[in-house]
């Protein structure tokens, strides 16, 4: 007989289930998928107005030492030594054979050495291991599973915010900062994962809750599951981690080449760099592509792709997706298919449905930029 899974709780699953969320297990936690007013009106209403998220289940933890930045380079092909303070940026954890382990991200706060990153719930345990074996002796990684973190996301975020920590509206994406948020100190950075303006707040975890009610208490916002955390991610084009690209998948291949930094290009120095510097150099079989379906049936993660009856591809992400009414996919199809515009073949039960390779993202990215 199996052992059920023993699920972990964030701090505020009491009041998701005061707030009426259907709750599901994933990565480990018992998460909110959607609340009363379902997917579809929190997806619309992030997109108008403002939702809050709980991704408290992410890891957080700080990598300090006498250059935490030197040393994480051995470890991602982005730059680190050249972030500057109060900045923050996306970053590829990667294997030793030049593929992804995790993405990630990492910021410089101003005045402080230490680095501080946010990794995915699914991935923590392993990602901190695996930073504190391959850095051991040069950076010290401290985790703080006893912080939580709030994702505010929408075009009404920044007025919605900036009402509990003024001055915070100022800020734009990608930077960083210590401030607080409800008389609560917090570290906020101006990024998401809807593709809208927005900020990720992280909080000590006693003040999860008063800091979660006090935003939740604005007109503009409700709050959101991973229902529509999916369906807004799937339109601004973004990987989610074990289905859009893993540890059998490179940066090549995933198309996330911009997230290697210039002189990394050359210089190498990171785990599989070699492997990556050669596919950078002579090109990849197989690329992560955007794909809209004519019609209206969705084409699910395990489609096969095809083009002239032969399999060329499989759909990683895939669904409905509620700004553009119609469904959309992204997948992996063999480099000679990968141009935007490419007519292709989705194999749904067995009908081979029209679709066509799309640029990305499907839905505007509306970030704050200066």
């Amino acid at each position: 007989m199996d052992t059920p899974e023993l699920l972990h709780r964030t701090l505020l699953y009491a009041l998701h289930l005061e707030l009426g969320a259907k709750m599901v297990p994933f990565a480990g936690y018992e998460m909110p998928v959607q609340y009363p007013a379902g997917v579809l009106k929190e997806h619309l209403h992030t997109r108008a107005h403002a939702g809050l998220f709980d991704v408290s289940h992410m890891g957080q933890a700080f990598l300090s030492g006498a250059d935490p930045a030197a040393a994480l380079e051995k470890l991602t092909p982005a730059d680190v030594s050249g972030l500057k303070e109060g900045m923050q940026r996306y970053g590829l954890l990667l294997t030793h054979q030049g593929t992804i382990r995790d993405d990630f991200m990492f910021s410089r706060l101003a005045g402080e050495a230490p680095l501080y990153l946010v990794v995915n719930a699914g991935c923590k345990e392993g990602d901190f291991a695996y930073i504190s074996a391959e850095l051991k002796g040069a950076a010290t990684l401290t985790t703080r599973n006893d912080r939580a973190l709030l994702a505010l996301q929408g075009p009404e975020a920044a007025k919605v915010l900036e009402r509990h920590s003024p001055g915070i509206s100022d800020l734009t994406f990608m930077r960083v900062v210590r401030a607080s948020v409800a008389g609560a100190p917090a570290i906020i950075s101006r990024t998401g994962y809807t593709g809208e303006d927005g900020f990720e707040i992280s909080i000590e975890g006693a003040d999860a809750e008063k800091v979660a009610r006090a935003l939740l208490a604005e007109p503009e916002v409700m709050p959101i599951g991973l229902g529509a955390r999916d369906s807004l991610r799937l339109e601004a084009g973004l990987c989610l981690y074990g289905h859009d690209m893993d540890d059998t998948i490179d940066p090549v291949e995933a198309n996330l080449v911009w997230s290697i930094g210039k002189r990394r290009k050359t210089e190498g120095g990171f785990a599989g760099a070699d492997i990556v510097q050669d596919k950078l150099l002579n090109g990849v079989a197989k690329k992560r592509v955007g794909i809209l379906p004519e019609g209206r049936a969705p084409a699910r993660e395990g489609t096969e792709i095809a083009w002239n009856g032969r399999i060329i591809g499989k759909v990683t992400s895939g669904g409905f997706g509620p700004s553009l009414n119609g469904p959309l996919a992204m997948g992996y199809v063999e480099s000679e298919f990968a141009e935007t515009g490419t007519k292709i073949e989705l194999i749904v039960r067995g009908n081979r449905l029209a679709a066509a390779v799309a640029a990305m993202p499907f839905v505007p990215h509306t970030y704050k930029r200066k």
